[in-house]
């Protein structure tokens, strides 16, 4: 059985709008609609879509939050809703929006609760932190009063927290909305090394498709509740027919670049960009440029995943879903 596996999970919420004067109506509104999906223990999953889409809700009927309308949901063969307490010990989650520090406390004071309450053993409790201290670079914040951090210090700060209990699955919700580069860096690098090491489980929800790139092999894609791709990252870019871009630095400026298999997109004096398909391989096409065209240099830069999404998001619903057919 997978670790993570949703069969047909829905989730319906009532809500009440006016309808006149003084009178309201009710009406359901379908949040996730029949979402089924598995995650093996140790993979790493990008779970995204626009704001409405699902993905939020999702995660917090797979932590026992929210319980679903309806279908199957099972993590580690728990059943979150039944058994949220017991699934707490084995679960890590971080929403972006919203922390798990206590606001008034010193962040090490947070730290000791949490010990505490998750009956962390000594040394494994004094293991993790040193590891999420310096790999996070929290030691000079250990001091500081939650209300006091910076979001990008706080949400560094909410991340050691969810793995000081050693999470076999953790979920993560914008983890690094409000970072820096830098800071952005660091956190991704901290959870490439928590995956590979430690074998920890990971679905990333995040608007940071550079999470989703550097991160996730595996990417799931939902809107309107529903999902509507579900396979390796690179599938995504065919599905979408995004391209890649061919730099081509010339040794003076010359008309468009005429070459099988791409298309010339715009000039600025000598440099030139070229399109071609991201599934296509950009060997044949850097040859007929060198043999043909008097080259100084030339680069290839990779598809923008945030334009393939914006182009699935573009049209109704069911034009995106027979578009990823």
């Amino acid at each position: 059985m997978p670790f993570i596996e949703l069969d047909s999970l829905e989730k319906t919420f009532t809500v009440r709008r006016k309808a006149g004067l003084l009178r309201r109506e009710r009406k359901e509104v379908r949040a996730v609609d029949g979402i089924s999906f598995g995650v093996e223990r140790g993979e790493m999953v990008g779970y995204i879509g626009p704001n409405g889409a699902g993905k939020s809700t999702t995660i917090k009927m797979l932590t026992g939050i929210l319980t679903p309308s309806g279908g199957r949901l099972r993590v580690a063969g728990i059943d979150p809703a039944r058994e949220r307490t017991r699934l707490a010990q084995r679960i890590g989650v971080v929403f972006g929006q919203r922390t798990t520090l206590w606001w008034d406390l010193p962040l090490k004071d947070s730290y000791r609760l949490m010990h505490r309450m998750y009956r962390i053993p000594d040394a494994r409790y004094r293991e993790n932190l040193d590891r999420c201290v310096e790999l996070l670079e929290l030691g000079d914040l250990l001091d500081v009063p939650v209300r006091q951090l910076s979001l990008g210090q706080r949400m560094r700060g909410d991340v050691a927290a969810a793995l000081l209990h050693d999470p076999e699955v953790l979920y993560l919700d914008e983890p690094t909305i409000g970072l820096d580069v830098v800071s952005k860096g660091r956190v991704r690098e901290f959870l490439r090394d928590l995956n590979t090491t430690r074998g920890t489980t990971v679905l990333l929800t995040t608007h940071d498709l550079t999470d989703i790139e550097q991160l996730c092999s595996r990417v799931m894609v939902i809107d309107h509740g529903r999902l509507m791709y579900d396979g390796e990252l690179a599938g995504l870019h065919a599905v979408g027919e995004s391209e890649r871009l061919l730099v081509v630095d010339l040794e003076r400026e010359l008309p468009p670049i005429d070459v099988p298999g791409a298309r010339f997109v715009r000039a600025e004096g000598p440099r030139q960009w070229l399109a071609f398909p991201a599934t296509a391989s950009a060997a044949p096409l850097v040859a007929a440029v060198a043999s043909g065209y008097p080259l100084l240099d030339l680069s290839v830069r990779e598809p923008d995943i945030e334009a393939v999404i914006a182009k699935m998001y573009g049209g109704t619903r069911d034009e995106r879903r027979e578009s990823l057919r």
